[in-house]
């Protein structure tokens, strides 16, 4: 049984930094893909950053692109979003999601996630 479990999430003033993590069980279950995603009130849900486990290549939304950065430690089993110059459009809950299949051409493409944990809430005051 696939678990993500988020942490890391909290309140900071605009320019800030923040570092999300994400401890992943179940991983014989999962592919190849890991990101996070986040959701805004009224919004709908949008992919920010996907990382290849195999590999390590990164994709970034253009609108956190020179400010987030996902990385991986295999040995923990733990996938990370550090946050930097954070803006208050970056208020949202924010998802470690996973893929449930090996994707061949680019952990970038949003729809290949699958499995989701619960989320930590991120608000950026300005």
């Amino acid at each position: 049984q696939v678990q993500l479990v988020e942490s890391g999430g909290g309140s900071v003033q605009a320019g800030g930094s923040l570092r999300l993590s994400c401890v992943v069980s179940g991983s014989k279950d999962l592919g190849n893909c890991m990101g996070w995603f986040r959701q805004a009130p009224g919004k709908e849900r949008e992919g920010v950053a996907g990382i290849s486990t195999g590999g390590g290549r990164t994709y970034y939304a253009d609108s956190v692109k020179g400010r987030f950065t996902i990385s991986l430690d295999n040995t923990l089993n733990t996938v990370y979003l550090q946050m930097n110059s954070l803006k208050p459009e970056d208020t949202a809950m924010y998802y470690c999601a996973a893929s449930s299949a090996y994707v061949y051409y680019s952990c970038g493409i949003w729809s290949v996630y699958a499995y989701w944990g619960q989320g930590t809430q991120v608000t950026v005051s300005s």
